[in-house]
This record gives C-alpha cells, sequence and structure tokens, in this order.
C-alpha cells in the first residue's frame, strides 16, 4: 500500500481500513493533515503516547477496545469501551491509549492535524513502531 499524499485521493475507508494487516500504514499524507491505518493484535495496544501540538480522530471499523485518556500518562482518569463503528478524538495534550480487548484485531483508521508520521510511514509490528519512535526522539 503506498502514501497517496499530497495527491487528491477518494477511496473507500472501510475497506482500505479492514485490508491493512500492518500495525501502522500511513495511507495519505498531505501538507497539514494525515491519515494512517492501523492494525492492533488481540491483546495488543496503540501504546500510551500524548500529541502536543496534534489534534486526532480516529475510528474503529473492527473489533473491541478499551479507550483511556488523561492529562499525564499517572492520570488515565477517563475510561471508555469502543467498538467497529465508534470514533474518538484526541485533543491535543492528551495521553491516550487504546487497548484491543477483543478476539479479533483491532481495525482503526486515524487522522492527525498537523501531519504526524514521516510519509510513506509503515511500521509492520508494533514494536517497529516503538523503534522508529524512539530514534525520532534521539
Amino acid at each position: 500500500m503506498n502514501d497517496n499524499g499530497p495527491n487528491p485521493y477518494v477511496v473507500n475507508i472501510e475497506e482500505l481500513t479492514l485490508a491493512n494487516t500492518n500495525f501502522r500504514t500511513a495511507a495519505w499524507t498531505g501538507t497539514y493533515l494525515q491519515m494512517t491505518l492501523m492494525e492492533i493484535a488481540v491483546g495488543g495496544q496503540v501504546g500510551l503516547e500524548v500529541h502536543n501540538d496534534t489534534d486526532q480522530f480516529l475510528r474503529l471499523e473492527q473489533g473491541s477496545a478499551k479507550v483511556v485518556m488523561g492529562p499525564t500518562q499517572d492520570n488515565l482518569d477517563k475510561e471508555w469501551s469502543a467498538e467497529g463503528d465508534w470514533a474518538i478524538f484526541v485533543p491535543a495534550g492528551t495521553w491516550h491509549n487504546i487497548i484491543n480487548v477483543g478476539t479479533e484485531p483491532l481495525k482503526i483508521y486515524s487522522i492527525y492535524a498537523p501531519v504526524h508520521h514521516p510519509h510513506g510511514t509503515v511500521h509492520e509490528t508494533y514494536e517497529d513502531a516503538v523503534a522508529a519512535e524512539e530514534a525520532e526522539h534521539n
């Protein structure tokens, strides 16, 4: 799958999301906006994170999740259950994590503004994503 940005792009986002088998794939990267696709293994997670300058929208296309958010990584004071067809809105500066609590892979698409990952990013596994984030911050 290629990153189709910043070209104009029209796609069946549900089909695209369900077809993704990577932990994270950048499907469209523009100047100010990005869409990534995610597959979270049973028992896996997106990973606790915060984006200080990035609002984020996520939609679950398949699976069941526990969503946690809060003002600090040690104070995740909000928790929700979510499943396919649910949306998650994460304000900039909010710590958050999405954990797969279901019996099938969690399929998600995420839209960031501004862009958070380099154009063409593909992380096949959670471990690949963690290593890339660590390399980016060192």
